[in-house]
C-alpha cells in the first residue's frame, strides 16, 4: 500500500501531537521543581529575616554599651586626674 496524501497528512499530525504531549508532560515536572525552589527561597527568606532582625538587636545593644562607656569615660579620666592618696599608717 502506497501513503497517500491523506495518510501523511494523518502521520504528520499524529507526529505533531505526540511532540505536543511530550512537550507539556515536560512542564509538569518542572511545576515540581518550581514548588521545591519556591519553598527553599521561602526559608531561606525566613533565616535571612531572622539573622537581620539579630544583628539590628546586637547593633542596638552595642550602641547601649557604647553610650555606657561614654558616660564612665568622664568619671574614670577624673580619677586618674586626682592626686593619690597616701596610705595611713
Amino acid at each position: 500500500m502506497f501513503p497517500t496524501k491523506k495518510n501523511l497528512a494523518m502521520a504528520r499530525t499524529l507526529g505533531v501531537a505526540i511532540v505536543v504531549t511530550l512537550g507539556l508532560a515536560g512542564c509538569a515536572t518542572y511545576s515540581d521543581e518550581f514548588a521545591t525552589i519556591n519553598s527553599r527561597l521561602d526559608q531561606l527568606d525566613a533565616k535571612v529575616q531572622n539573622a537581620a532582625q539579630s544583628a539590628e538587636s546586637a547593633n542596638q545593644s552595642a550602641q547601649q554599651a557604647n553610650q555606657r562607656l561614654d558616660q564612665m569615660e568622664g568619671r574614670i579620666q577624673m580619677l586618674e586626674a586626682a592626686p593619690r592618696r597616701k596610705p595611713r599608717g
